[in-house]
């Protein structure tokens, strides 16, 4: 089973931990109409954050860097959102995950008043999914056997998993994390698609509750990709290819008969520039990435 969360009306899983920050600093009297958002993003919590601003008459700055594909641009503008782009790693760990925090907090040091989402730490993304994304979940799949769920702030694993625990159930709950994230290994590598993973270990992170960690390589999130549309006519982003690759390896230690659910993010379209064209991942992959005729 798969929970399409590209099916959210601002395209990905992150409409609802975005809405919820708004909605819970606004009740807070944190935010007030005309009151500016500033957060750090590769896209998609951005995008969610566009759309709820928009809705509540808020001024959203999207500190973005060179990943963030055309696409995301171009609906952040969209949504009334300015994007401050970053062109440089940070210097000491070369991650533009601390650049981009870095400029957030230059940011917010020259406006007090400006209100930071702070997507890594807010319990109120991990909140969120526990409240819907695993009660929606459930009501199909009473008792999953393995639920396969992608890292990047861990907002979906930790409410998901955390739901999953309290009650009781079996569920064997297997963190989709990229080849050179640390949120789980130390191992440093350049990745080339944003979404899945993160250059450090989030606050959210929930290690206690994991049982098991699935390492995806960029060309495992593509592959992915392509099998899922070619099977299922699914178009969905990389983070969702990378969940369809790890349940595939998984299958041989998987029994006949289990019930197995997948978190699939977001969309594909996206990812037109990258994952779905054929020139770029024939650039960076060679035929590896066509070698089941997709």
């Amino acid at each position: 089973m798969a929970k399409i969360e590209g099916l959210n009306p601002g395209g990905s899983s992150k409409d609802r931990p975005a809405l919820r920050i708004v909605e819970e600093a606004l009740a807070r009297g944190e935010l007030k109409p005309g009151s500016v958002v500033v957060e750090s993003s590769s896209g998609n919590m951005g995008i969610g954050l566009a759309q709820a601003c928009r809705y509540h008459g808020l001024r959203l700055i999207c500190v973005v860097d060179p990943k963030a594909s055309r696409t995301n641009i171009a609906i952040l503008r969209a949504y009334g959102a300015e994007v401050d782009a970053i062109r440089e790693p940070d210097p000491e760990t070369g991650e533009y995950l601390q650049a981009r925090l870095h400029r957030v907090q230059e940011i917010l040091a020259a406006d007090p008043a400006a209100f930071w989402p702070n997507q890594y730490g807010n319990r109120h993304n991990a909140r969120e999914h526990y409240e819907t994304t695993m009660e929606e979940i459930l009501r199909v799949v009473p008792a999953p056997d393995y639920l396969f769920i992608p890292t990047s702030t861990c907002g979906t694993l930790a409410g998901c998993a955390q739901k999953v625990r309290e009650l009781g159930l079996s569920t064997r709950v297997v963190a989709v994390d990229a080849v050179g994230s640390l949120i789980f290994d130390h191992q440093r590598c350049q990745r080339l698609l944003p979404g899945l993973g993160a250059s450090l270990r989030p606050p959210l992170c929930p290690i206690e509750l994991v049982d098991e960690v699935s390492l995806m390589s960029d060309l495992d999130a593509v592959r992915g990709c392509r099998r899922l549309l070619a099977d299922e006519a699914i178009f969905a982003g990389a983070s969702s290819g990378a969940v369809v690759s790890a349940i595939e390896r998984a299958l041989p230690e998987i029994a006949p008969g289990s019930e197995v659910v997948g978190i699939l993010p977001d969309r594909g379209e996206r990812y037109l520039d990258t994952v779905f064209s054929d020139s770029w991942t024939r650039e960076h992959f060679g035929d590896a990435a066509f070698e089941n005729g997709f």
